[in-house]
């Protein structure tokens, strides 16, 4: 096929696959980074969320992108591993709050800064970076409030 006078592809403009792609291509370089220290990429999820406290198990699926019964047992295996622990939620005894345990929390101190830096190092390429955020974050909160609102 000749690709000089080949249509551009749908893919290449489509604002979802270059997000997409873009989340892919950065983070491939952060975790090979992890799996040299023998972190998984649904744990490092794990542990980064919980750096900010206590999460309910479907807040933390959400926010790790894995669906429920797939963090159950990433939980269960971290929780045999000594990283989290799971409690009763002490107002509302139908939730569970995973927290980090103290394994989890020496682990989660160096695996942040190894993301700090990485992420430092992606902003010294892409200066636009920091703007490029702010408009993910606007996406994502717009986009949460359509999925919530009623007949939305």
């Amino acid at each position: 096929m000749d690709t000089q006078n080949a249509a551009p592809r749908f893919v290449d403009d489509y604002l979802l696959s270059l997000l997409a792609r873009a989340s892919y291509v950065v983070s491939s370089e952060f975790h090979d980074r992890l799996r040299a220290r023998g972190v998984s990429v649904p744990v490092w999820r794990v542990l980064a969320t919980l750096s900010g406290g206590a999460e309910t198990v479907t807040a933390l699926a959400e926010a790790c992108l894995l669906q429920q019964p797939t963090m159950t047992k990433v939980l269960d295996r971290m929780e045999r591993e000594g990283l989290v622990t799971r409690r009763q939620d002490t107002r509302d005894r139908r939730l569970v709050r995973v927290h980090l345990a103290a394994r989890g929390e020496a682990l989660v101190g160096d695996l942040l800064a190894a993301a700090r830096a990485h992420e430092a190092e992606v902003v010294a390429r892409h200066p636009d970076a920091g703007a490029i955020k702010d408009l993910l974050r606007a996406l994502i909160a717009r986009q949460g409030q359509r999925r919530r609102a009623p007949g939305g």
